[in-house]
Formats: C-alpha cells, sequence, structure tokens
C-alpha cells in the first residue's frame, strides 16, 4: 500500500470529525475543513509547505469565521422563561387565593403547584400568566386585562 501525503491529510480531517463527534466541539470541523483543503492541495501537487499553508488558512478561517457568526447571534433565553423550551411559560392560570408571602397552591395539569407572584404590584386573585418555571414552582405575572 503507497501512502501519499493526501491519504495522511484525509485521515487527519477524518479523526478530528471523529473527535468532534465524541466531544461535540464543532470548532473541530472546522479544523477539519483545513485538513480535507490540505489533501485537495496534496491531490492538486501542491509540496508540503504549501499543504500546510493550505491546511492552516482554511483551517483558521473556518475557526475565525464560525466564532464571528456564533459571537453576532443574540443569546438564547434561559429555559426557565424560554417557550421554545419550557411549553408552560406563556400560558395562563387562575389564582383563586394570594398567601402574605406573595406565594399560593393552585391546580394546574393534574396536579397542585407552588406558584409565587413576580409582576408588579401586589398579588390580586384572578387569571394570570406564567412567566418562568423554577423547579416545580411557577412564577406568575397578572394577566392584561
Amino acid at each position: 500500500m503507497d501512502w501519499n501525503a493526501s491519504t495522511g491529510w484525509w485521515l487527519a480531517a477524518g479523526v478530528l470529525v471523529v473527535a468532534e463527534l465524541a466531544t461535540g466541539t464543532f470548532y473541530l470541523l472546522m479544523l477539519a475543513l483545513g485538513a480535507a483543503a490540505g489533501a485537495l492541495a496534496a491531490h492538486a501537487g501542491l509540496q508540503l509547505t504549501g499543504q500546510i499553508g493550505t491546511a492552516a488558512v482554511v483551517g483558521a478561517s473556518a475557526v475565525v469565521l464560525w466564532h464571528l457568526r456564533r459571537s453576532r447571534r443574540p443569546a438564547a433565553e434561559p429555559a426557565a422563561t424560554n417557550p421554545d423550551v419550557n411549553l408552560d411559560v406563556g400560558g395562563t392560570v387562575q389564582v383563586p387565593a394570594w398567601g402574605d408571602d406573595g406565594s399560593a397552591r393552585i391546580p394546574y395539569r393534574g396536579s397542585h403547584w407552588e406558584v409565587r407572584h413576580v409582576g408588579p404590584g401586589h398579588p390580586v386573585p384572578g387569571l394570570h400568566v406564567i412567566r418562568a418555571v423554577e423547579g416545580n414552582r411557577l412564577l406568575l405575572e397578572r394577566a392584561p386585562h
């Protein structure tokens, strides 16, 4: 079996992909792109220094571009208040009475839940919107009229 430079680059790309799958570090895929570019440079007949330079430029550029793309994205909302993660957020519940400490116990989805008022003003009985879920406690705000 004849091993040439491109075989080494393809093996390096494969190892980087496997390492990414094992660790979940997406940046390793960007480095694998660099290794693939090095393999293509070897297929094109570039000398070893050209292959290394191509792999370094493509891999580093991919890492920098991915980092810039991620840093410009807005931060994800915390899971406790994100309706995409927690389907209870945004739902409405009826609170018949509040305790002196701003908490109550209400029936919701077939069980009794501890609730706490987090909206402005003093808690009053009536319809409330779930704003967040902390463990087994619902954080409520008075529903708009």
